[in-house]
């Protein structure tokens, strides 16, 4: 399929033309990986008047680890996250997460930013960084703002980005104690496939859980009532049994071409009861591998 309409393209090399380009155009789009922008453009979707390709930025390509906190660039790709030692030791559940993105052609463009910008409430990302209680940092020609995640996520395909504003990194603190953390993502196959449902968990060490689901409501969103049932208390058969129960007060699943609502409500529960487990396992220095999967 063809890219029939027409636009405008540029390549700034500069932060500052970028901010300028999308602040001075109504209707402007940001080109990075471009994995979900050509199929768009393709579908006609998306008619942009100008499209700013921020590839040579190269400030937006940093992976660091400074003052206890990941700084994960506009222009990081899920290869590049798999890649990083620093992910690998420090962030494992981040590197579980990237592992199970589309395949490795995608892998090696599409960027962890884009996947937040994208706001499809499918995306791996999502609860990966629900739980990590991560901030995305904008930048405009008014200055710099930083957004928690929980502010992030509108609706569907809908963010807290303002016009005018370019995602320069999302930054993760790093958690100051022991964790164990785990993703669990159910897709009909593996590949370039959509999540049916996910979930991403961390456990403390202190007994604390932090729990986010994606795909069965129109943003991620935190387990609140499934946390602070948890919060303070080990892990066990019986406990994980209640806290099942909850899930359907948690979660607002709908029926579509990949799934009924009943199957994703049962599979929550499902993968809900896998990943604790396994957070705790792995906190313990026990369980599966990260990067194993669980369904």
């Amino acid at each position: 399929m063809s890219i029939l309409q027409d636009f405008d393209y540029f390549k700034p090399t500069t932060i500052e033309f970028a901010i300028d380009l999308i602040s001075n155009n109504k209707n402007a789009t940001i080109l990075a990986g471009g994995t979900d922008l050509i199929v768009n453009l393709k579908e006609g979707t998306a008619t942009p008047e100008i499209v700013v390709d921020i590839k040579s930025l190269k400030d937006l390509k940093k992976i660091e680890f400074k003052d206890n906190c990941l700084i994960i660039g506009a222009l990081v790709t899920f290869t590049d996250l798999l890649e990083s030692v620093v992910i690998k030791e420090k962030f494992p559940l981040v590197w579980e997460v990237s592992k199970t993105v589309a395949s490795v052609g995608i892998r090696n463009r599409a960027t962890m930013v884009g996947n937040i910008c994208s706001a499809v409430p499918c995306l791996d990302s999502g609860p990966l960084l629900c739980v990590y209680e991560a901030d995305v940092n904008v930048r405009s020609s008014k200055g710099k703002r930083k957004i928690p995640i929980k502010d992030w996520f509108l609706g569907n395909k809908k963010t807290a980005l303002k016009h005018g504003e370019l995602v320069t990194h999302i930054s993760i603190p790093f958690p100051n104690q022991k964790t164990g953390g785990c993703y669990v993502r159910l897709g009909r196959y593996c590949g370039e496939d959509l999540a049916q449902v996910n979930v991403a968990l961390l456990a403390f060490a202190n007994n604390a859980y932090r729990i986010a689901f994606g795909a069965v409501a129109p943003t991620p969103l935190r387990a609140n009532k499934i946390e602070s049932f948890l919060n303070g208390k080990k892990i066990n058969d019986h406990l994980i049994e209640q806290a099942k129960e909850l899930i359907p007060d948690e979660i607002s699943p709908i029926t579509d071409i990949r799934a009924t609502k009943e199957y994703r409500m049962h599979m929550a529960k499902v993968m809900f009861e896998r990943g604790i487990k396994t957070a705790v396992e792995r906190l313990n220095g026990d369980g599966l591998e990260y990067g194993e999967s669980l369904v």
